[in-house]
């Protein structure tokens, strides 16, 4: 894993941890479904994109939620739009 990329998993689990502070990251799947690993309804998922988007400037359209499922999925769409 790259610096860059080690930076932008730190970043995107500070912002997952302040909506969901119980996440234990340690335990968390990088591959697995990211909303019911952190049990995020609607709104928390919401919130966590547009954390995203506020801290990365990456804006993500509600078409692509559906490709966000797991935590590499969403690492990988913002290292593609950053990039």
């Amino acid at each position: 894993m790259s610096t860059d990329r080690e930076a932008l998993v730190a970043t995107v689990l500070d912002l997952l941890r302040a909506i969901a502070p119980e996440l234990a990251p340690e335990a968390l799947d990088a591959a697995r479904p990211l909303r019911s690993q952190v049990d995020l309804d609607s709104m928390d998922w919401l919130n966590f994109l547009v954390s995203l988007h506020e801290r990365f400037g990456v804006t993500i359209p509600e078409a692509d939620y559906a490709r966000l499922v797991s935590f590499n999925d969403v690492l990988d769409y913002l290292a593609a739009r950053m990039g």
